[in-house]
């Protein structure tokens, strides 16, 4: 029986600049945390192996400070097994990075840093580590070198497949897809461990990208996780089970709304529990038609909502304005200057001949003209 926990992609040292300093901050240190949750995750599953696809570091050249820090990490895990391989952020061209950590790492991480075997127990690792950012070949070619007759084989990888796009929801992946997909078979893999993607997939039973351990972006919907594996013996399929590994959450919330929907009570039920929001970030996207009253309604309840949140952001521009003579009233009874520009922006809004970036601008101008006049209401 070999088991053992697969990830990838820890990203660690990753600047997250397109947020404030403090979120920043939290999200650096969830990804550094990410090492001791995997250790606890391996203990819990039984493993005394953690396998690290590549990607272990964002950067080619990470602060001596990062380096440092992610080895002390493995290091009070003491018990545990910690197998790293280079990826295309942190390939072999990153060539003081791996010299570094050669040097410093302790006696319980092992570089796989070629593609020779790794003696794990009665298991064999075949690495295809990256030799820079770019390969442009499939580097897990190796991967069908002899073995000892009865070994597990185990092989790792890092990049993506030729049929990314047959993946359901999954049409483009990062870099192009180099890796053969069906490689554990013709390699003769017990079990082909990827790491690029940053979200979960099952490629085929032998063969997973594991997913990053803690998540660093809206975009995939199973991250924040990694893989349990166990393999019976050589031969035997694997059982992969999928173990939680993350602590920000980031959740995205799309709302389809129409002019009859109480827009404040699909909010309050459709939000996180107040216990998750404080590590939450949340980005709201909005779609449909409302009115101009309810399009200032929606913005109020996000804008109360949003100190329970690590962050809050909203993408309200797919939602076109619905206006009648109540709302332009609102604006200006009078018929004066503010009722005329409304009825404008009203009409290029719903404007089916223009495009829907002009549409959208008028839109959000109308709903900003109705904002400014109830500010100055008694």
């Amino acid at each position: 029986m070999f088991c053992f926990i697969h990830s990838s992609d820890l990203h660690l040292g990753k600047p997250f600049g397109r947020h404030a300093e403090d979120v920043r901050g939290r999200l650096r240190q969830a990804r550094h945390g990410a090492l001791a949750r995997l250790a606890q995750a391996a203990r819990d599953a039984g493993a005394q192996t953690v396998l690290l696809a590549g990607d272990t570091f964002d950067q080619e050249t990470p602060a001596p400070a990062i380096t440092r820090q992610a080895l002390n990490a493995m290091a009070q895990a003491g018990d545990i097994t910690w197998v790293l391989m280079p990826g295309n952020h942190d390939s072999l061209a990153a060539s003081e990075l791996w010299q570094t950590i050669t040097r410093e790492k302790p006696d319980n991480v092992i570089l796989a840093l070629t593609p020779e075997p790794v003696v794990l127990g009665q298991a064999r690792l075949l690495p295809a580590p990256c030799t820079t950012r770019n390969p442009g070949r499939d580097l897990t070619v190796d991967m069908g070198q002899a073995t000892p007759e009865g070994a597990i084989r185990v092989g790792l990888g890092h990049g993506g497949i030729h049929d990314f796009a047959n993946l359901g929801s999954v049409a483009a992946v990062g870099p192009s897809g180099t890796i053969a997909p069906d490689r554990a078979r013709l390699a003769g893999l017990d079990y082909l461990g990827l790491g690029d993607w940053h979200g979960q997939i099952r490629v085929n039973a032998n063969t997973w990208y594991s997913g990053t351990p803690e998540p660093d972006s809206f975009k995939h919907a199973h991250s924040g996780t990694a893989l349990r594996v166990q393999i019976a013996a050589a031969g035997a399929a694997p059982e992969v089970t999928s173990v939680r590994t993350g602590e920000i959450n980031w959740h995205r919330l799309t709302l389809d709304l129409t002019p009859q929907d109480d827009c404040a009570l699909l909010i309050r039920e459709d939000l996180p529990p107040l216990d998750a929001r404080r590590n939450t970030l949340l980005h709201v996207i909005a779609q449909g038609r409302l009115g101009v009253q309810q399009m200032q309604d929606l913005s109020l309840a996000l804008d109360r909502t949003a100190p329970d949140f690590l962050t809050l952001t909203k993408d309200l521009y797919g939602i076109r304005l619905s206006h009648d003579a109540t709302d332009l009233d609102a604006i200006d009874p009078s018929g004066g200057a503010l009722r005329q520009a409304a009825q404008a922006l009203a009409h290029t809004a719903q404007d089916n001949d223009l495009s829907a970036a002009d549409r959208r601008v008028a839109s959000t101008a109308l709903s900003q003209l109705f904002s400014f006049v109830a500010e100055i209401e008694p």
